[in-house]
């Protein structure tokens, strides 16, 4: 890592009460309307022009984002819950506020007028105007102006509460379950000892690093089906909240014309219609159906045998519950494969510092993290604390290396580990995008990483299992997007591009994770760390003799990528049940059936029609058990009708990785033309111009369905 040097731009503080959250949020909506207004008094139908129309509104956008994304961010990670609710509420009045803008017709006549004129445009510039017309006729300027227009801006403000009472509801969550040491029984020691303990009991939360170690190490059955069902209804008061939204988005898309939501939202993705969507989710049912039920007759082999080898009845069904627990199983004894023993080698801090060398490498960056005096150099106010929001955050600044001319890039926050009323998966939030100025000159971004791994404590460092080093990856790869993307405007920069091609390039780069070189580069045996670490392990290790190998050793490593696609069809088959679910939602037939639909009822028939897993619902229980619709984040924070799009940019992403990495995925070169052909362009063109840009031809599916082994 390079050593410090002052970056040319402060980074934000973070700073903010309750109070200056509104303050600010309404300071700069008051300030929007305004420039807004003044355009609609001076400019002409006649006069309208880009220069004088869309570019000072975008400017001002661009000046906006640098407040309001952080302003809406306090919500997600702040422990204040009078913040948190503050930031709650400014992330309303914008909603209310775009709402209202992009709904005013009499911009949208200067908007339509200038786009009519056709005068030459830079191509970013001219992308910028047809979205930004496009995006009036979709808010309902095209619907008469009346009850009609009024009924759809209507709904569209109770759409934001609903989303942001849904989010906030997640966000705040704290269910769980007091559990006793032997209904725990089979928990990893290091997990049990982070669990609040009262009168001999232990609270197990449904946060990550609790629920799924519990899922997969748990011997009594009985406990972990009464953890699985408890996480599918710990947030019961979302129910109705989903199911209004889900009403209110059918009738607002057949207010602007459309058959149903997913027409609409489909349209302006890669996709473009929903056959293109319902035909590649068809397709890929029918694909794994019979995988998926091999699956399932082999782990329910391992389960017959489990059970009986302690003299109990097995009752030949394989459960929801019982997935994670067999699939780990059949790790440790068909693979031989300890993923506590592989957690082993993937020290958090260490594995963050290697992950960042592999991009240093390949893209040519350089990552500074700052600590100490280098956080007072650079805090505005002169105090490192205020450029943090928690002190458990770091903060790297990053550079381009020498061979890319040293030039400042941005700031890239980590924000790990789980603490009350904090958002609860892992996900790379833009705190402030990276767009051109008035006078020319370039404003870098900042962007944060908020997980949530397990603390280290005394005897041991945080340490990852092997699908969280694939999660801290693919999320670095979405901060990295945003760091090197270089567009004109905020609008563009990114990530910002159209949700079936967003998780492309995160995607394509989780493949480093399943690389031998890699692997071994990233890994570092925790007890090689300190010599307290180093005691600590001997103390807990059966094997005092031998101190382990430094680096993932080779057989670990073999036996690690065999396991790549094990159980690949049931993996792929949760991926689709919640693709399906997604269009079954959002492209009824008509408006009626799905005011009469029940969600719940939909929701586990489908994970059991699909998936082929049980429920509760195989004992006779039918499918009201649990409302896992009511936890489904994306489907309310913008992933509508768009949630295949992980399976769709799977396509994209392994079609780049088989194509120009595989055959070296560390080749510098191709790196670069990576980073400047697809990451820089964020969604500044038309991002298949871009895919056919690095891959020199159409995408195809033959690396996706090759790399599952269904061809």
């Amino acid at each position: 890592m390079a050593a410090f040097k002052k970056p040319p731009q402060a980074p934000p503080v973070f700073t903010a009460t309750p109070q200056s959250v509104l303050e600010d949020t309404k300071s700069i909506l008051a300030k929007s309307k305004k420039l807004t207004d003044d355009i609609v008094a001076q400019v002409s139908d006649k006069d309208a022009t880009f220069k004088n129309v869309l570019l000072p509104m975008a400017r001002d956008d661009d000046q906006q984002t640098l407040s309001t994304h952080i302003l809406g961010f306090y919500q997600s990670v702040s422990t204040d819950q009078e913040l948190r609710d503050a930031s709650t509420e400014a992330e309303k009045l914008m909603d209310d506020a775009y709402i209202e803008a992009s709904m005013r017709e009499d911009v949208f006549k200067l908007v339509d007028a200038v786009l009519k004129k056709g005068d030459p445009l830079d191509p970013e510039s001219k992308r910028f105007l047809e979205k930004d017309h496009k995006g009036y006729v979709r808010n309902g300027l095209n619907i008469p102006a009346g009850p009609k227009r009024d009924r759809f801006k209507e709904i569209k403000k109770r759409l934001s509460e609903l989303s942001i009472a849904f989010s906030k509801n997640l966000n705040e969550e704290k269910g769980g379950n007091w559990l006793s040491k032997e209904e725990l029984d089979g928990l990893p020691s290091d997990v049990l000892s982070t669990l609040k303990e009262k009168d001999g009991k232990y609270f197990l939360s449904y946060k990550y690093p609790d629920l799924f170690p519990a899922l997969k190490y748990v011997q009594n059955p009985e406990v972990r089906k009464k953890i699985f069902i408890g996480n599918e209804n710990k947030c019961n008061q979302n129910v109705p909240l989903f199911q209004e939204a889900i009403v209110l988005r059918d009738e607002a898309a057949r207010l602007l014309g459309y058959p149903n939501h997913a027409a609409f939202r489909i349209e302006d993705k890669m996709a473009k219609t929903t056959k293109t969507v319902d035909d590649f989710l068809a397709d890929l049912r029918k694909r794994l159906a019979q995988g998926g039920l091999d699956e399932i007759e082999v782990l329910k082999k391992m389960k017959k045998e489990d059970v009986e080898s302690r003299d109990e009845k097995f009752d030949d069904h394989y459960f929801l519950w019982d997935h994670r627990f067999y699939d780990r199983l059949m790790e440790e004894k068909d693979y031989q494969l300890d993923q506590q023993l592989i957690s082993e080698y993937f020290p958090l801090q260490t594995s963050i510092r290697g992950m960042l060398e592999i991009f240093e490498h390949l893209f040519g960056l350089s990552f500074v993290e700052v600590v100490g005096e280098d956080r007072d150099a650079i805090s505005p106010s002169g105090k490192g604390d205020d450029i943090v929001w928690h002190p458990e955050v770091q903060v790297f600044s990053v550079w381009d290396d020498e061979g890319e001319g040293s030039g400042f890039v941005g700031y890239l926050y980590l924000d790990l580990f789980p603490r009350d009323g904090k958002y609860g998966h892992a996900a790379n939030f833009n705190l402030q995008p990276g767009f051109i100025t008035e006078n020319g000159t370039r404003r870098y971004p900042a962007t944060a990483l908020v997980c949530n791994f397990s603390k280290p404590t005394a005897q041991k460092p945080s340490l990852l299992k092997h699908d969280e080093v694939t999660t801290l990856f693919h999320e670095l790869g979405h901060g990295i997007h945003d760091l090197v993307s270089r567009t004109t405007y905020s609008r563009f920069h990114g990530t910002n591009t159209v949700r079936d091609f967003v998780e492309a390039p995160s995607q394509m780069l989780e493949n480093w994770c399943w690389t031998p070189s890699q692997l071994k580069a990233l890994s570092k045996h925790y007890s090689a760390l300190s010599p307290e670490y180093y005691k600590s392990w001997k103390e807990a290790s059966s094997n005092h003799t031998e101190k382990p190998e430094e680096r993932l050793p080779d057989d670990l490593i073999e036996k690690l990528i065999k396991t790549k696609n094990m159980n690949g069809a049931l993996f792929n088959l949760r991926q689709l049940h919640f693709g399906t679910f997604d269009m079954a939602i959002h492209e009824p037939k008509d408006h009626a059936t799905i005011e009469k639909m029940d969600m719940t009822d939909l929701y586990n028939s489908l994970r059991h029609d699909i998936s082929k897993i049980e429920g509760p619902e195989a004992l006779g229980d039918g499918n009201k058990w649990g409302n896992g619709q009511a936890t489904f984040g994306h489907l309310m924070g913008g992933y509508d009708a768009g949630y295949y799009g992980y399976l769709s940019s799977q396509v994209y992403s392994t079609d780049m990785f088989y194509s120009v990495f595989k055959k070296d995925p560390m080749d510098p070169k191709e790196g670069r033309r990576y980073r400047y052909t697809v990451l820089e362009k964020g969604g500044s063109q038309d991002e298949m111009e871009t895919l056919k840009n690095f891959l020199g031809r159409e995408p195809d599916t033959k690396a996706f369905y090759d790399d599952l082994g269904l061809n």
